[in-house]
């Protein structure tokens, strides 16, 4: 191509970062580029008393760069993804996407306000920034102590009120934090997983927006945008599109996939939708083949979710977060464990390099009997496990998320080598873990409780069972059975072979070993 491209972009340091970026690759293609700065509504609208969560996804932070595009004073607009409502103007076109940034939330706190036997290690009634509906919605679900406050200006202007002590802590994307590269050191960073608070559609990408009809600059476009993150967005733009909520509407869509085999992708969806800010949002997983239909899919189940009678064989605390959201979301739930568990001292601690945890109980009744201990590392199973491992003072080095134990086994297995490990277990349990490991010599097995089995009827008008381990399956059968209306889920794949063995084949296994998970495997059963 002949012609200078001309870049428009708002003059924030992150938008002239991704500016920048898209000249050099398209420079590397032997294009001549200028760049062009353009003021918006957004960016002047800082200055005023204005809540970014009425702005942003309605073109604020766009419709200047739209219309000098319209009128051919730039060739193209650099855009964050995320910013850019669904539906553009007559003329224009998404041409093509960049690689995908780190997509993940990061929470900022100062080092005085943290807290590491709380959850994302903030302390107790914290004072977070952030002005984003959907990032309210996915914090108060997790820590309704926090207090929320609005929080506005560019990226390096909120860590800046941050360290002015205006809040405890604020939220921000990580993609911008390490496109800048700022220097957090002397703050405390925690990175929060994706699959768990799902970051807003098509987050981490740039857009690259062009005018429908200039095919040159379409074809050099093409050269440069990744198609993998394009069918990944798409599908979470879809999403968004359906609902048709504006950026009010908190919502979060993350798509990733893996092999399923050589030939063909496993797609997995991330949602996260509340119908305000203030209201416990849904928080669903899904997984196709076939993307044909999936998006229409999704958003068809989230709307026809109905309250139903839950009961799951476990006690609950009263603070659960699986049973404070199924309240929040009007479902009626009875949590009773069909088993009780009994200590068995410790007499003798061998002496090993790590100590690995398949279960909070575990953790318990391990740590309940002080014992003295050396320098080793923690592994565990799931967020709950390493939730109260951190209830002790300790921290997980390794945590398996997979509800395919074996890969759990083989992964912690890869990560050990030839150290030595304790297994603090139930009595007569079935050693999943260990018998993945490459040195059997090296297992050390410790009995630390025992499991008793206490059978009661339940009644038949529960909708949903979950059933939280081997154990409390076997429990619940001697007395109950299971009737057409109901829907089973298995806490893990041992309690999914429990029911097997029973008859009982069709059943939900939740994709994460925690509440969350049990909380998605029950919203994606309830409609």
């Amino acid at each position: 191509m002949n012609r200078k491209i001309i870049i428009g972009t708002r003059g924030s340091d992150l938008a002239l970062w991704q500016a920048n970026y898209t000249k050099n690759l398209l420079e590397e293609k032997g294009q001549e580029v200028e760049i062009k700065i353009i003021s918006t509504s957004g960016d002047r609208s800082q200055q005023w008393d204005t809540s970014f969560e009425k702005m942003e996804g309605k073109g604020f932070f766009t419709k200047e760069l739209e219309e000098e595009l319209l009128n051919g004073s730039i060739d193209l607009a650099v855009h964050s993804h995320k910013d850019l409502p669904t539906n553009g103007p007559d003329g224009l076109m998404i041409a093509g996407v960049s690689r995908r940034e780190d997509p993940s939330e990061l929470l900022l706190i100062r080092k005085e306000a943290v807290d590491e036997s709380l959850k994302y290690n903030l302390k107790k009634n914290a004072r977070v920034g952030t002005s984003s509906s959907r990032r309210k919605s996915q914090l108060l679900a997790f820590r309704p102590d926090v207090e929320i406050s609005d929080l506005r200006g560019n990226v390096p202007t909120r860590i800046k009120k941050l360290r002015e002590g205006q809040y405890d802590a604020i939220m921000l994307a990580a993609a911008g934090v390490e496109r800048l590269e700022l220097d957090v050191d002397d703050l405390h960073v925690e990175k929060l997983n994706p699959e768990e608070f799902v970051p807003a559609p098509a987050q981490g990408v740039l857009a690259w927006q062009t005018r429908e009809d200039d095919n040159e600059l379409l074809e050099i476009i093409d050269q440069i945008s990744d198609l993998d993150v394009l069918i990944k967005i798409n599908i979470e733009r879809q999403v968004l599109n359906m609902f048709d909520g504006g950026c009010q509407l908190p919502l979060g869509v993350y798509c990733d996939t893996d092999e399923e085999d050589e030939d063909r992708l496993r797609f997995k969806v991330w949602i996260s939708h509340a119908e305000a800010w203030d209201k416990q949002p849904k928080q669903l997983y899904f997984d196709t083949l076939d993307t044909d239909g999936f998006a229409d899919m999704m958003v068809d189940h989230i709307h026809a979710i109905k309250p139903r009678k839950v009961f799951i064989t476990k006690t609950f605390k009263e603070d659960s977060y699986l049973l404070q959201a199924l309240k929040r979301l009007d479902f009626t739930v009875e949590g009773t464990s069909l088993i009780e568990f009994k200590q068995i001292r410790i007499k003798e601690l061998p002496k090993t390099d790590w100590i690995f945890f398949s279960s909070k109980h575990a953790v318990r009744y391990f740590f309940n009997q002080k014992p003295e201990l050396g320098n080793v590392k923690f592994g565990c199973i799931g967020t709950s496990t390493s939730s109260e491992l951190r209830a002790f003072g300790k921290r997980a080095d390794f945590i398996g998320q997979s509800t395919d134990i074996k890969l759990v086994g083989k992964q912690f297995s890869s990560k050990v080598g030839n150290s030595r490990v304790l297994f603090p277990i139930a009595r007569g349990s079935m050693q999943s873990i260990q018998w993945q490991m490459v040195k059997r010599d090296n297992v050390i097995n410790l009995e630390v409780y025992a499991t008793l089995k206490h059978s009661i009827d339940i009644s038949a008008e529960h909708e949903i069972v979950i059933f939280t381990s081997p154990s409390n399956v076997e429990a619940y059968f001697e007395k109950n059975t299971v009737h057409p209306h109901q829907k089973l889920i298995a806490m893990g794949e041992a309690t999914g072979k429990a029911l097997e063995k029973l008859k009982h084949k069709k059943y939900t296994m939740p994709k994460s070993f925690d509440d969350l998970g049990m909380l998605q495997a029950v919203l994606g059963v309830a409609n």
